[in-house]
């Protein structure tokens, strides 16, 4: 099983979901370490390859944007309750800044 990293915010972010989704969010989050995919989730191509997204829907819409391909864990570069149909440009560019830190591009 891989170990989980998380940059910048993302774990205390991810704790300030409400129970429901930070508990979903923990369950596809160790399906992903386990090396298999989340129940429903969409590639993030925009953000950088390999890049993709949890999708949760507990009381609203959270997200985990999180690499999983470097062997040495899954990333995990940002939790967010998404607001708007279209994620926020700022969620956007503060994944891919994180994304960066880890020596993709």
């Amino acid at each position: 099983m891989k170990k989980t990293i998380f940059l910048g915010s993302s774990l205390n972010d991810l704790r300030d979901f409400p129970e429901e989704a930070r508990r979903d969010s923990g369950i596809e989050l160790h399906q992903v370490q386990l090396g298999l995919d989340p129940s429903d989730w969409k590639p993030m191509s925009s953000i950088g390859s390999g890049v993709r997204e949890i999708r949760v829907r507990a009381g609203g819409a959270y997200r985990v944007i999180y690499l999983s391909s470097r062997p040495e864990g899954v990333y995990v570069l940002h939790c967010f309750q998404k607001k708007t149909q279209k994620t926020a440009p700022r969620d956007i560019e503060l994944a891919k800044s994180r994304f960066k830190q880890i020596g993709e591009s």
